[in-house]
C-alpha cells in the first residue's frame, strides 16, 4: 500500500489541515506526531527507504523498535495537505531508545521537528500510563491560551479553573485539569522532561507565551481537546476586555453536582472558593 493511501496518514494530514485552518500553524509552528500500530507498520512497510541513525536528544527505552509519524521541522502546516511527502515522515526508534532514522517522507531532506524529545518523552509516558492506548501528541500555536499565560498565574490549579468556568463542557472534555509549564526555550530536554512530568497527570500543557501540547488516544480526540481548550479561554479573552470581574460564574458545587451526573471525577483542588468580584 502507498503511504498516503493508508487510514492513519490520510488522518494525520486532515488533523495537521484542521489546525492551519484554526490559524494555530503561523508560518512552521507548532508539531504533529503518531505512534503507529504495528499492522499500519505492515500496511506500508514496503514503502520504506531507511536513512542513517541519528540521535534523539534523549532516552526513550520503552519506545524502542517502534514507529512514528511526524511533521518534519521548519515545514508548514498549511502544506502538509498539498505536498506531504515533503513535510512529513516516518521514523523509528532504534533498540536503545537513544537514536531515530527517517524511513520514508521528507523527499527533498530536512529531518523531525525539532521538538521530537518532547514528543518521543511524552509518548512514552502516555504509552505506559494508559496501556499504549494513547498515540498522538500535538503542539499547537493557540492564540487566546498564550495571551491569557501573559494575565494568569502560571499555575496548573488557575489554569483549570478559569477554562472550566469559561465552558460547561470543559470539566468533562479534560476532568483530570491542565498543567502550566513556565517559558522556557522549546526544542530542549529540559522543555521535554517538565512536560513529561505535567503529562503523568494530564491530558493537556500549557508552555507559557508559547502555546499548547496535548495527548490523546486518537486524532479526533487529541485536536478535540485542544480545540475545546482554546475556545474556552477565547471566552475569557472577550470576557476579560469588557470586565474583569464575573457577576456570576459556576461554583465549586456546581461543578461537584455536574462531575456526578456526567460520571467524572474532579480533583477538589481544582474546586476552592473564589470572590467572584476579584
Amino acid at each position: 500500500m502507498n503511504v498516503l493511501d493508508a487510514e492513519f496518514v490520510k488522518g494525520f494530514i486532515r488533523m495537521a489541515n484542521d489546525g492551519w485552518e484554526q490559524g494555530w500553524h503561523e508560518r512552521n509552528g507548532g508539531n504533529l506526531s503518531y505512534r503507529m500500530k504495528m499492522e499500519e507498520v505492515e500496511q506500508v512497510k514496503e514503502n520504506f527507504q531507511p536513512s542513517e541513525w541519528k540521535e534523539i536528544g534523549t532516552t526513550v527505552e520503552k519506545l524502542a523498535g517502534e514507529f512514528f509519524l511526524v511533521t518534519g521541522s521548519g515545514k508548514y502546516f498549511r502544506n502538509v495537505i498539498i505536498n506531504p511527502e515533503d513535510s512529513i515522515c516516518i521514523i523509528e526508534v532504534d533498540s536503545t531508545g537513544t537514536k531515530y532514522r527517517i524511513m520514508w517522507g521528507l523527499v527533498n531532506g530536512g529531518k523531525p521537528t525539532s521538538e521530537l524529545p518532547s514528543h518521543l518523552m511524552n509518548h512514552e509516558v502516555k504509552k505506559l500510563a494508559t496501556d499504549g492506548r494513547y498515540r498522538v501528541i500535538y503542539h499547537a500555536h493557540t492564540t487566546n491560551i498564550i495571551a491569557l499565560t501573559f494575565v494568569l498565574p502560571l499555575e496548573d490549579e488557575v489554569f483549570t479553573r478559569e477554562l472550566w468556568e469559561m465552558a460547561t463542557e470543559c470539566p468533562v472534555v479534560f476532568p483530570d485539569g491542565v498543567g502550566v509549564v513556565p517559558w522556557m526555550v522549546p526544542g530542549g530536554r529540559d522543555i521535554a522532561v517538565a512536560t513529561s512530568k505535567l503529562m503523568e497527570k494530564y491530558d493537556l500543557a500549557i508552555w507559557a507565551h508559547h502555546g499548547m501540547f496535548a495527548a490523546g488516544e486518537d486524532f479526533d480526540l487529541t485536536f478535540g481537546l485542544m480545540h475545546t481548550a482554546e475556545k474556552s479561554a477565547e471566552i475569557l479573552v472577550k470576557m476579560l476586555s469588557m470586565t474583569p470581574y464575573k457577576r456570576q460564574t459556576i461554583t465549586p458545587d456546581d461543578f461537584r453536582h455536574l462531575a456526578k451526573d456526567f460520571n467524572v471525577t474532579l480533583p477538589e483542588k481544582f474546586l476552592y472558593e473564589k470572590d467572584v468580584n476579584k
